[in-house]
């Protein structure tokens, strides 16, 4: 008791000097998140001032409680005494069933306050309680002749060509068993998929700024979001410098200023996760340094910035009919693993960490053209490590280093060229035969 008095209020815990109707809005915050406790008799600086109560108190609270919740809900109420003096305490279970309301209104628990929440918090949340979402619903607004027949057959072919299967069905039949179809009307996940229309539902705008206000190129993306992934890639690589890097291979290997891998996971992310509810559309801008990704919709669910950075959380994800399609067809390999492959990604490229962030009404990610540097990253070690083995293994080439050390031959390329611009190894015979020697 005296530990939970002495940590203060915090997202499972409130304190209350009395009982009043006010409290139940803490009741149906805790009921809408993860539960809490209710201390009644215990000040905001946390001390204990006592309450009063007779046989029927507790009794009376529970019915007061249960009279002005909808639906219903009935809490356990505990006293504890404390040198004469009377704790009451309120134990709220998280409600299976979302949401909870107190005078038409529901709240959530956020950090050591109550919040009233938005309709689309409410709705978002109502879906979560059926195991569903958003985008398995039918969409009215559309029908079969907003759809592209051409657009599902390319869908089809994809699943086919990833499964290594065929298919003896008729589209309309796949469609249904991908839930893409319901009562035989089309889904909001059907229409973002395949629609035949240049759609304001689907827009994403890309552009090349000069400065934070100058654009010198731009295209808006409004088709359906299948197709929006390479055309989105394809004009962002339009704007990337190349380096030429000489391996002793036959062919020179292209380099890009940003890692190709991470940009595809990136905007695949963007398409799959935004809110498509939201009137705003997802926007990158490709800057000299740098290149910024936002997308309507906050992070879902209990996501948070920390628990990303951290990798410690469970993905769920806000279209979960786009998922499973984007799935089936090999778009995405597993649910969840964007954000670390996209760390990885950066790394290994060589390029500084890149940012995310809940920004306005969405979430943005930035990643920065900065190059690692030798004191970072773990980077000059590996070049030490590199150094010494091409010292004793002399007229080696990247997959030798690669193996010996335990790392992708992305990492040795980019070690060899710091020790290359350090003038401490060159390239020495032909491309078949030849290796690298320390620098004399």
């Amino acid at each position: 008791m005296y530990k939970i008095l002495e940590n203060g209020e915090n997202q499972f815990v409130e304190f209350k000097l009395s009982f009043q109707k006010e409290l139940i809005k803490s009741i149906v915050a805790f009921a809408n998140t993860k539960g809490g406790k209710i201390y009644i008799g215990v000040s905001d600086d946390c001390k204990i001032k006592g309450v009063e109560i007779n046989n029927v108190t507790i009794e009376n609270y529970i019915n007061t409680i249960k009279q002005n919740t909808q639906p219903s809900i009935i809490v356990d109420i505990d006293s504890y005494n404390d040198n004469s003096k009377t704790i009451l305490i309120i134990d709220v279970k998280e409600y299976p069933l979302k949401l909870i309301s107190y005078r038409n209104r529901y709240y959530k628990r956020i950090k050591n306050s109550n919040h009233i929440m938005s309709l689309d918090e409410i709705s978002n949340e109502h879906l979560k309680t059926i195991n569903s979402s958003w985008d398995y619903y039918i969409d009215d607004s559309h029908s079969f002749n907003d759809i592209s027949q051409e657009n599902i057959s390319n869908f089809i072919e994809k699943i086919e060509r990833f499964q290594n299967k065929s298919f003896n069905d008729e589209p309309m039949t796949i469609l249904r068993k991908y839930e893409l179809l319901k009562d035989d009307k089309i889904t909001f996940a059907t229409y973002l998929l395949f629609t035949s229309n240049h759609s304001a539902l689907t827009s994403f705008q890309i552009g090349r700024f000069k400065t934070e206000t100058k654009i010198i190129d731009s295209i808006d993306i409004n088709t359906d979001i299948l197709s929006q992934i390479d055309t989105a890639i394809d004009f962002i690589k339009r704007h990337f410098m190349v380096e030429y890097i000489i391996t002793g291979n036959p062919q020179r290997e292209e380099k890009y200023d940003y890692p190709l891998e991470a940009i595809r996971e990136i905007v695949i992310n963007m398409i799959l996760h935004r809110d498509y509810q939201d009137s705003g559309n997802s926007i990158i801008k490709i800057f000299d340094e740098r290149i910024e990704f936002f997308n309507p919709g906050k992070l879902h669910n209990d996501l948070t910035i920390e628990k990303l950075y951290a990798n410690n959380y469970t993905s769920r994800t806000r279209n979960r009919a786009i998922a499973r399609a984007f799935k089936e067809a090999g778009i995405i390999e597993q649910y969840g693993s964007g954000i670390k492959r996209i760390q990885e990604e950066c790394k290994s490229h060589g390029i500084v960490k890149p940012k995310f962030e809940e920004f306005v009404h969405g979430f943005r990610v930035i990643i920065y053209k900065k190059k690692l540097t030798d004191s970072n990253e773990g980077i000059n070690e590996g070049v030490k490590s590199l150094h010494n083995l091409i010292k004793k293994n002399p007229n080696k080439k990247s997959p030798f280093f690669s193996k010996e050390l335990q790392t992708s031959v992305k990492n040795i390329e980019r070690w060899i060229k710091s020790l290359k611009e350090q003038n401490k190894i060159e390239f020495k015979g032909s491309p078949k035969t030849g290796g690298y020697y320390e620098k004399r």
